[in-house]
């Protein structure tokens, strides 16, 4: 039988109480504001990347990329770097910060494979939903208290086998399950309520709020707040306070003793297991990961955010493609990555499929190219 944690109620019924309502959940957070409002306009940002048919230009992005110092001094980039983002799943290494700064990974257990979801937009191989699973139940929890919703496998064989096998998709597979099961190990940890815990004024959203404003350095008028696509905040800040809290997570050298060592052990996850991160294969983190031998820290977050903390040169990147495109992304991540030196040619090979650079159909044949603007 497991131990009850401090402060936590003697029986299930009382322990999980209903679901929060998103109505409830909505009142902890800032109120929706017409861009009108606040003047708020989004910049002409350059563009980045192009995509050509032929002789002719079919499609472009516009972005911007800024790569800071631990110190959050810019070191290069293109475009304005002040413009704010939303992160969304790239914040994912601060969002678990304090589940090991407050203690609850060392009491409750978790392993470099655990603590490697917690970070990780998984595609729900088994290798992702079976460990979450039993994260879950060694808390004495279940599915059911997860609240990132069901979601298909990103994995096409994963999803094949659901098919075949007459299966729903659950909440287990949701890209987010580990983030939300690192979240729910916090909250009994704190002795809080684990059906509040995606609330914004729960104990364990505060410590992530401080968490994000510390590491990024964003002043209290830069970070604003909303709902991701996995029910958890989400925060809104400049895409320059973004790359300097990921610098600050891959080169911690500077920070106190404790968070020294919970960012030394998320980097240390992800380095020993890349394809928890992202999956076995089509994943440019866990490519990343595998290419640099760890060396570089990355993370995908939705609408064509990326960042890459690069460990032992004190630096942070963080790109951003205005209109959500992910080849345009992919390939201006490996692009600026190697043209800084970042990423060596014979490592760099099993990146190919992931750079600009000629565009085949169906059939095999050659009928563009994807260029990446220097």
């Amino acid at each position: 039988m497991r131990a009850r944690f401090p402060g936590e109620a003697s029986n299930e019924a009382d322990r999980i109480r209903a679901r929060p309502s998103p109505t409830l959940f909505m009142q902890h957070l800032h109120t929706p504001i017409d861009p009108g409002e606040r003047g708020q306009r989004w910049a002409e940002q350059p563009v980045l990347v192009r995509l050509w048919r032929a002789a002719h230009l079919e499609s472009q992005h516009r972005g911007a990329w800024v790569l800071v110092d631990t110190s959050g001094a810019v070191r290069d980039g293109e475009g304005d770097w002040n413009q704010p983002v939303f992160p969304r799943s790239a914040t994912k290494s601060l969002q678990a910060l304090p589940l090991l700064e407050s203690g609850a990974a060392e009491r409750l257990g978790f392993g470099d494979d655990e603590l490697a979801l917690t970070l990780a937009s998984h595609h729900a191989e088994p290798a992702h939903v079976t460990r979450v699973a039993k994260l879950l139940a060694r808390l004495g929890l279940g599915p059911e208290h997860l609240q990132c919703g069901a979601q298909v496998p990103l994995s096409s064989a994963a999803r094949r086998e659901m098919l075949l096998r007459g299966e729903r998709p659950s909440a287990l597979h949701n890209n987010c399950s580990g983030k939300h099961a690192g979240f729910l190990a916090l909250a009994l940890h704190l002795g809080a309520d684990p059906s509040s815990y995606l609330h914004f004024e729960a104990p364990g959203q505060r410590l992530v709020r401080e968490a994000v404003a510390q590491m990024s350095g964003a002043r209290a008028d830069e970070l604003d707040v909303a709902v991701d696509g996995c029910s958890a905040p989400t925060f809104h800040l400049p895409l320059v306070r973004l790359a300097t809290a990921l610098a600050r997570v891959a080169n911690p050298e500077g920070l106190h003793a404790e968070r020294k060592r919970a960012c030394e052990r998320l980097t240390r996850a992800a380095e020993r297991f890349p394809e928890l991160v992202g999956a076995s294969k089509q994943s440019l983190c866990t490519d990343l990961l595998r290419a640099s031998g760890g060396r570089l820290f990355p993370k995908l977050g939705t609408e064509a955010v990326y960042v890459v903390g690069i460990r032992g040169a004190g630096l942070g990147l963080a790109v951003k493609i205005d209109d959500g495109a992910y080849r345009a992304m992919n390939a201006l991540v490996i692009d600026v990555l190697e043209r800084l030196g970042y990423l060596s040619p014979d490592r760099s090979q099993a990146l190919a499929s992931w750079r600009a650079g000629p565009v085949t159909n169906w059939a095999g044949h050659s009928v563009g190219r994807l260029e990446v603007l220097r």
